[in-house]
């Protein structure tokens, strides 16, 4: 088909219809080719951001909910020593039966430090404690610290109420430890999020103005299509007119 006389043919617009991108290559508006890809970068590197804060926030929700069954088991803990302490009642037997159930409990407290992972990464038995996570568009992040988890950093390895010289306070103070990691994971967790609300506001703005740049005016390219075509027909036309008048002119010229 021939050229329209804008110098724009009536396929460009037809593609930039059925795409619903005024730039579908370099051609069409070189600059604005070239802005539209350094945007779209930026955005593909708000959306990484995103899914490694998202991964971030999941690996704080996994220690913080092994952090708090912890818990439970110092609370237990502290019971049954406080219970070891009245011996005015109790007898030898009697603290050894309790230090079986403490036992227990260590061995508890001891396989939750060991073994919880996530993607198979130790996270609280003291070998992550500064885990980068990358959460910006341009490779700016933060550690995270999951803490140390295990029997030896909550103090009471060799808490035994067997030998008449133990303190409650060793359990308290392991509860406190656990307590104030449980609240470093919780500020972690909201400064993620905040990154990753920070992202999505982003990479939205960004895309509005990906779409502002790039999108097809409906309505304009669709009046400039009528008006190419028009020009093209107009064009044919008299090009078919022209070829007539020379035809003409031959015949008259050998009659």
């Amino acid at each position: 088909m021939s050229m329209g006389i804008s110098g724009i043919g009536s396929g460009s617009y037809y593609t930039q219809l059925t795409t619903g991108s005024r730039i579908n290559s370099a051609a069409d508006d070189p600059s604005g080719s070239a802005i539209k890809e350094k945007m779209e970068g930026q955005d593909r590197g708000y959306k990484a951001g995103s899914r490694n804060a998202e991964d971030g926030i999941s690996v704080l929700n996994v220690a913080d909910g092994a952090l708090s069954g912890i818990a439970d088991q110092l609370q237990q803990m502290r019971e049954l020593a406080v219970q070891a302490s009245n011996s005015a009642t109790l007898s030898d037997d009697d603290r050894s039966a309790i230090q079986d159930q403490i036992d227990q409990i260590k061995q508890g407290i001891s396989e939750i430090a060991g073994n919880t992972e996530f993607n198979t990464k130790k996270i609280l038995d003291g070998s992550n404690t500064d885990m980068q996570i990358v959460s910006g568009a341009n490779g700016q992040g933060r550690s995270i610290n999951t803490g140390d988890a295990t029997l030896q950093a909550l103090g009471i390895a060799d808490f035994d109420v067997t030998n008449g010289n133990f303190s409650i306070e060793d359990i308290d103070n392991a509860l406190n430890q656990v307590n104030k990691t449980r609240s470093n994971i919780g500020s972690q967790t909201n400064a993620l999020e905040y990154a990753l609300n920070y992202n999505s506001q982003s990479s939205y703005n960004l895309n509005s103005s990906i779409s502002t740049l790039a999108d097809t005016d409906m309505a304009k390219t669709v009046s400039e299509l009528k008006k190419n075509e028009l020009f093209e027909t107009i064009a044919f036309i008299m090009q078919k007119k022209q070829q007539e008048n020379q035809a003409h002119k031959m015949t008259n010229f050998f009659m």
